[in-house]
């Protein structure tokens, strides 16, 4: 059977903290068009699609060659916006769907070839996501770095705003994990994940990977050896464009 492994890329152009963030320009290329290009470097994928419901967002994809997909406004967050994509583009239950955010434009390539690659492993596999072991000590304890604990088979345990583990003498030396806001699902059980309501850690945390967890499904955490910082305010651009010169 020939499976598909289809990346969607989840954008929207209105946002309370950076409006317009899909479109502003670094290092000379919108954003969307770094991560779509990072996207198309990865060895193991389909198709890259830009998934949105911004005119705007579909004719910057467009002028840059890219494959876009306007969905409808109503999609209330940006998985029910890749599954809305993946039934447009008619993937079958079996296809693998990965879930990039926009906001990534650091994204290695390899990451992506690295969070599908427990689907050939391991047939039980319905979901799955990244990690990366924390070298900087201030994203320990700070609410914007999500952190991740698995169990021995690196199912996840639990994602927190919160330090976890927090040692409770005060060691930091058993290594603490950043996730990563990369996802990968089978499509059918994306169709599931995106009608299930919405759980109450979830909305404590305002994690949404935790509603799959707290409906009893489990998700594989994969460790990469590649950090892929996000584009959250207008200040994180020049600390991007840096990151771009040195590599």
């Amino acid at each position: 059977m020939n499976v598909k492994t289809v990346v969607v890329i989840p954008s929207r152009y209105g946002s309370t903290r950076f409006d317009g963030k899909p479109l502003v320009a670094i290092a000379g290329k919108p954003m969307i068009q770094w991560v779509y290009e990072r996207a198309q470097q990865a060895g193991h994928i389909t198709d890259v699609v830009v998934a949105t419901d911004d005119d705007r967002i579909v004719e910057a994809v467009s002028a840059f060659g890219g494959q876009v997909v306007l969905t409808s406004d109503r999609c209330r967050s940006g998985t029910d916006r890749v599954a809305e994509t993946a039934d447009i583009m008619q993937l079958e239950d079996t296809d693998i769907v990965v879930n990039l955010q926009g906001d990534q434009p650091l994204i290695n390539p390899e990451c992506l070839n690295q969070v599908v690659a427990p689907f050939r492993n391991d047939k039980t596999v319905k979901m799955s996501t990244l990690a990366f072991r924390i070298a900087e000590r201030r994203e320990i304890t700070d609410p914007k770095d999500v952190k991740v604990t698995f169990d021995n088979n690196f199912d996840a345990l639990y994602f927190s705003r919160s330090p976890i583990p927090c040692g409770r003498d005060g060691d930091e030396n058993f290594g603490s994990y950043k996730h990563l806001g990369v996802y990968a699902y089978t499509k059918g059980f994306l169709n599931l994940f995106a009608k299930l309501p919405a759980g109450r850690l979830e909305n404590i945390e305002k994690l949404e990977q935790l509603r799959a967890m707290e409906h009893g499904h489990r998700i594989r955490v994969v460790i990469t050896d590649h950090d892929s910082p996000e584009v959250d305010l207008p200040i994180d651009i020049s600390r991007i464009e840096r990151r771009l010169a040195s590599q």
